[in-house]
């Protein structure tokens, strides 16, 4: 029988290890007349495929009962896998990422401008339209563009009323733009979307007395969903 030889370059890896210890656990032994064990197979082909081992059979051409037979084995190195992660869509096809990104070239360069993941993120939260709120902060508080001073110097996007006032005032003073922004957004689902108010026709009565502003809104959401 033909004998073989194992590659001992690699019998310090941990493949090699792990064959080896296979091949002792799934070698058939027999009994010969002189009372040794001799392993006349070691079957490895299954563990070298998990261990991605690369196994080359030889063909056996003499008979040998003191002989070892064993395969000659190869580490092959296996490509790394590449986990891509699932699309999580947020928003009409759009995953939260993309969505923010659209709403940011709709705020313009001035004093929110950078904010859209922040608006995204809450509106998807709370489930509210996030074109809707956009809107309303760039018509309510002139945000198109820079931004009334009620936004700049008080941190109140979309118009919202309450204490501690700003400047003395019937409109909310915010510590920071981002606790700005999340009021507002906060204001909209407590107040109209858990009231079953989610449409600008249906929020305009509550919220502005000009008969013009649903179709100013909706203006505005054309425009962002167009961007």
């Amino acid at each position: 029988m033909k004998k073989t030889k194992v590659i001992c370059s690699i019998l310090g890896t941990l493949g090699i290890l792990m064959i080896s210890i296979g091949m002792v656990l799934q070698g058939e032994e027999s009994l010969s007349k002189d009372g040794k064990i001799h392993i006349q197979e070691v079957n490895i082909q299954n563990m070298a495929a998990s261990a991605n081992i690369l196994v080359h059979e030889e063909s056996n051409t003499k008979d040998s009962e003191d002989s070892l037979v064993l395969t000659v084995v190869e580490m092959e190195t296996a490509p790394a896998s590449i986990i891509v992660p699932p699309r999580i869509e947020a928003y009409e096809g759009m995953t939260l990422e993309e969505l923010a990104a659209k709403l940011d070239r709709n705020l313009g360069s001035g004093y929110i401008a950078g904010k859209g993941y922040l608006i995204a993120s809450q509106c998807i939260q709370k489930g509210v339209d996030p074109y809707l709120a956009v809107a309303i902060i760039l018509h309510e508080t002139g945000c198109k563009y820079n931004c009334s001073s009620l936004v700049r110097n008080c941190n109140n996007v979309g118009g919202q009323k309450g204490s501690p006032g700003c400047n003395g005032g019937s409109y909310k003073a915010f510590a920071t733009l981002d606790e700005g922004i999340v009021g507002f957004i906060d204001n909209l689902y407590r107040n109209y979307y858990a009231k079953g108010l989610t449409t600008v026709e249906t929020i305009a009565p509550k919220y502005a007395q000009s008969s013009a502003w649903p179709a100013k809104i909706n203006q505005y959401i054309q425009q962002i969903r167009a961007n």
